[in-house]
């Protein structure tokens, strides 16, 4: 099969994947390929209009069709994670309009009742619902536990009303649909949360935007006297933390996905540019220092990828573990890609901090990367954390 974005056939043929994966590769690829057109003109919009059109595109192309069940699309988390690498190494924009799409919708498609599902699923696929996923807050980011926005239940009528902040929510400024974790109070710490799907229309919710190195939209959202009704609930009271930790654990790897797509994009950017920039007599590439910095920048690449696919293929196939797995992907993929694009960068010289480059762009997009959905320090720690357990395991063994 040859594929002309950022794809390695070499590792598609590994056995973490099947036909079916390597077909959606080739189709995936082809069609960010062949939008060339739409990227220029989506980075010329504002944020919020650039968002708004993507989801629509994503859905009118079937991207999303798997976010309904009744549409009879299953897609796994392999297949996700090929089609945010497609994305990301086409355009970061589109990575992260289907990317929130797909985060906010996967909790209903979990835990969601068949009237809930019923009632948001078809327009979240279709791309004229948008998305977006509130944990967040100034005071609780990676720490899920520490979740305060209230959620108060009025017994007179099963109703709920929220008072509180969230904070960097991706798509908050155009979000049609807001799957919110708050806390009701069932227990202390992780015990006391609870999920609740909150329209954006709802009175008492209010939208604050604010910008990010890598324009796109985002928000604070204040919560005042916000009513939801008790079919709001998101699964069952006191289980918000446990929608929130199962959601955050599957994406990861999808997050690593999206790295390895903007790490190959940078190292492709680099490759191409030295052999063609002559330098002393020669190309840049025949200098032995540019053949270490890219053979360095293939070498970890590759790795992430193999991290990236047995994470994924380790959640599809029900591992108890996956999230181990996943973290362990998120962590090296991100941190690889930020230093591949920061090589880029340096191999390229001046020219690749001219505002627009790919480079430049690549600079500002995978920072955030290793924040969103747990810092790598954070990820760290619970990598660390397994280690005993997985003695123990080994032990038992």
């Amino acid at each position: 099969m040859e594929l002309t974005t950022s794809f390695d056939p070499e590792v598609l043929d590994l056995p973490f994947y099947d036909d079916g994966h390597r077909r959606l590769a080739e189709t995936a690829g082809t069609w960010c390929d062949s939008n060339r057109v739409l990227w220029e003109e989506v980075r010329a919009l504002d944020p919020d209009t650039a968002g708004r059109r993507l989801v629509r595109t994503l859905g009118d192309a079937g991207w999303l069709a798997a976010l309904d069940p009744a549409a009879g699309v299953a897609e796994d988390l392999r297949s996700l994670c090929l089609r945010r690498e497609a994305l990301a190494y086409a355009e970061d924009l589109a990575d992260f309009a289907y990317s929130i799409q797909a985060l906010a919708a996967t909790p209903l498609l979990r835990f969601g009742s068949e009237a809930q599902q019923r009632r948001h699923l078809p327009g979240m696929a279709a791309g004229t619902t948008i998305g977006a996923f509130a944990v967040s807050e100034p005071e609780a980011g990676s720490d899920v536990a520490s979740v305060g926005l209230e959620a108060v239940r009025d017994a007179a009528d099963g109703s709920y009303v929220l008072n509180g902040r969230k904070a960097w929510i991706a798509n908050g400024t155009i979000a049609d649909l807001f799957v919110v974790i708050a806390r009701t109070g069932q227990g202390p710490g992780a015990l006391g949360l609870t999920a609740f799907l909150v329209p954006a229309a709802t009175p008492g919710l209010r939208a604050e935007r604010i910008d990010a190195i890598a324009p796109r939209s985002f928000a604070h959202l204040a919560f005042e006297d916000c009513r939801v009704p008790a079919d709001a609930v998101l699964g069952r009271p006191g289980r918000g933390f446990v929608v929130a930790v199962d959601l955050l654990e599957r994406f990861r790897t999808t997050v690593g996905a999206a790295a390895l797509g903007f790490a190959r994009r940078a190292f492709d950017t680099a490759l191409a540019h030295t052999r063609q920039r002559e330098a002393y007599g020669q190309t840049l590439f025949d200098l032995q220092l540019v053949k270490a910095s890219l053979a360095d920048m293939e070498v970890q690449t590759g790795a992430a990828a193999l991290l990236v696919a047995r994470a994924a293929w380790e959640t599809d196939r029900g591992s108890r573990r996956f999230a181990r797995h996943s973290n362990m992907a998120k962590v090296h993929a991100t941190e690889t890609a930020q230093g591949v694009v920061d090589s880029a960068v340096q191999l390229l010289g001046a020219a690749g901090v001219v505002q627009g480059g790919v480079t430049e762009r690549l600079y500002r997009q995978i920072r955030s990367l290793r924040i969103y959905e747990g810092t790598s320090e954070v990820l760290r720690m619970a990598i660390a954390g397994s280690l005993d357990m997985r003695r123990a395991a080994r032990a038992a063994a």
